[in-house]
């Protein structure tokens, strides 16, 4: 079993601590992980803190959780941090899971809280399948998974 760290970056402008459900899945993971989490004030600066937890921390994966805003503003900053993201993958070669629940997603806080908490979880799950496992993630290739949702399932014709 390979020993692995793996970076969880959040935010304290998202309403929901999405973090601490994808923690949850990963400390149940039974092999020799070491989880690092970094806080930051919004998804903008979610792009250095994962960089910081690959460099820094030598972390081996990432996860970003954040929670944009219902504004076309809140869209434009989700944009360009997912932007971010993808560049800072492609400068370490590492694999960042970023996890994104917009606020306008849902009617009510309860369902806002409900997609947050199955999507960080789903997240980590795959995090750890990608990390370890990552025959599972082919298995389920094509199969309409979702995170926040319930699955959809392929399209057969």
């Amino acid at each position: 079993m390979m020993n692995a760290r793996i970076g969880v970056a959040d935010t304290t402008f998202a309403r929901v601590d999405m973090a601490k459900f994808a923690i949850d899945v990963l400390k149940r993971y039974h092999g020799n992980i070491e989880i690092i989490r970094y806080t930051v004030p919004g998804i903008k600066d979610l792009p250095v803190a994962v960089k910081k937890l690959f460099e820094e921390k030598s972390c081996d994966i990432a996860m970003a959780l954040g929670m944009p805003g219902p504004n076309p503003l809140d869209k434009q900053s989700a944009q360009v941090a997912s932007s971010g993201l993808v560049t800072v993958q492609l400068m370490t070669n590492k694999h960042v899971i970023e996890v994104f629940v917009h606020e306008d997603e849902a009617k009510s806080d309860n369902e806002l809280y409900r997609i947050a908490k199955d999507r960080a979880e789903k997240h980590a799950q795959n995090l750890l399948k990608l990390l370890f496992k990552p025959e599972e993630l082919m298995k389920d290739a094509g199969m309409g998974k979702r995170q926040g949702f319930p699955d959809v399932g392929p399209i057969r014709i």
